[in-house]
């Protein structure tokens, strides 16, 4: 058996019928559709197409269920900014597994953060949303994921 091999690929660059493949399959699990057929109409994409890439591709978000992240953060050195920090964590419903920081130098520090996402609310993106919105936060990257 082959072994398969998985790429990142960002959205915009995308086939047109891989992206409404993704949007049948929200569709279908967020039930904003009654079946496949009335998921592919409101898509607008036929089914065989549907049917060709929807074991093919998948969000970012569901590559890293039950899976453990790894993040880095390199952070401004303020009282309370890594409370902060591990609460949009905790409210996403990961469980952080390991916290290294570095001491602080020049007022910067950096974090890196393993947390499993197998109990997570929210997709992988929403998550790296809210954590780059803190005032904080100068950079945050994904830095590997395993199982």
């Amino acid at each position: 058996m082959k072994e398969e091999t998985f790429y990142l690929v960002r959205e915009d660059v995308l086939p047109d019928a891989m992206r409404k493949t993704l949007e049948v399959k929200k569709l279908l699990d967020r039930k904003k559709a009654d079946s496949v057929a009335d998921a592919v109409q409101k898509a607008d994409l036929s089914r065989s197409a549907f049917y060709k890439y929807r074991d093919a591709v998948f969000p970012f978000y569901t590559m890293v269920k039950e899976q453990i992240i790894t993040l880095f953060f390199h952070l401004e050195d303020r009282s309370g900014a890594l409370s902060r920090l591990l609460q949009i964590v905790a409210d996403s419903g990961c469980n952080v597994l390991s916290i290294h920081q570095t001491i602080p130098l020049q007022g910067r520090a950096n974090v890196t953060l393993s947390i499993s996402t197998a109990g997570m609310a929210d997709d992988i993106n929403t998550v790296m949303n809210q954590l780059r919105k803190l005032e904080f936060v100068e950079k945050v990257e994904i830095l590997g994921s395993g199982a």
